[in-house]
């Protein structure tokens, strides 16, 4: 079994970190305007990070073979980078605490609108973007297992079904694809919704694009290995 290296890690712990700031974001109702920013401004920071530790991807862009996963990937990375730019345009715009003090003056309706896109689609392509890399963590799970692959990979891709199977129906109720495709320029807010019952709801959905992705990453990757 390969090991994950620490840098492998770090970049990990930067994509989860980034996912766990946009989940803390979506329940805009329990935490307030000030928050909200502030979180975002941690995201941007963050992402900036992310593209730091990344930067050797650029070099290879237009060098080697473009394999389905790797047209995937590529994909998944350029939607979420235009994605992540126009949610730090729109929070800019909208902001009525960290960027007050910037003399922005309209665009106020096509801030609005770019943000309920920008977070419901970001949330949808970081769990992917996620997903993609998952088999660092579950070969950092599977330590915990010595000896019992076959037992860890069931436990595994049970908990990992089930998890989806809640996030679909969870999806579904809770009509995000209405803002996904902006169906509605306002989003329903449930100021009296228990928090807990929310990120739950949110961590399931995210289990589930997590789970799409890597499991569409494997049969692309035994496709591009029986093509090649």
């Amino acid at each position: 079994m390969k090991t994950v290296s620490l840098k492998a890690k770090f970049k990990i712990t930067v994509d989860v970190l980034m996912t766990f700031g946009l989940l803390f974001a979506m329940g805009y109702q329990f935490w307030g305007d000030a928050a909200h920013e502030w979180v975002g401004v941690g995201m941007f920071v963050l992402f900036i990070l992310h593209h730091i530790l990344n930067r050797g991807w650029y070099k290879f862009l237009f060098k080697g073979k473009y394999t389905p996963m790797r047209i995937l990937q590529t994909a998944i990375n350029f939607l979420l980078l235009a994605d992540m730019l126009a949610l730090m345009y729109s929070g800019i715009i909208m902001s009525r605490h960290v960027f007050a003090f910037l003399p922005v003056d309209g665009g106020m309706s096509l801030a609005r609108k770019l943000h309920i896109l920008g977070a419901y689609w970001g949330y949808v392509l970081m769990s992917f973007h996620l997903g993609l890399h998952w088999n660092m963590f579950i070969n950092m799970t599977k330590r915990k297992f010595k000896g019992s692959s076959k037992l860890s990979n069931i436990l595994l891709f049970s908990a990992g079904l089930l998890i989806a199977c809640r996030g679909a129906w969870v999806f579904i109720k809770r009509d995000l694809i209405t803002y996904m495709l902006l169906q509605s320029e306002f989003v329903f807010l449930d100021y009296s919704e228990p928090l807990i019952l929310f990120y739950l709801d949110y961590l399931a959905m995210t289990g589930l694009f997590i789970f799409i992705a890597h499991y569409a990453a494997k049969g692309l990757r035994r496709f591009g290995s029986k093509k090649n």
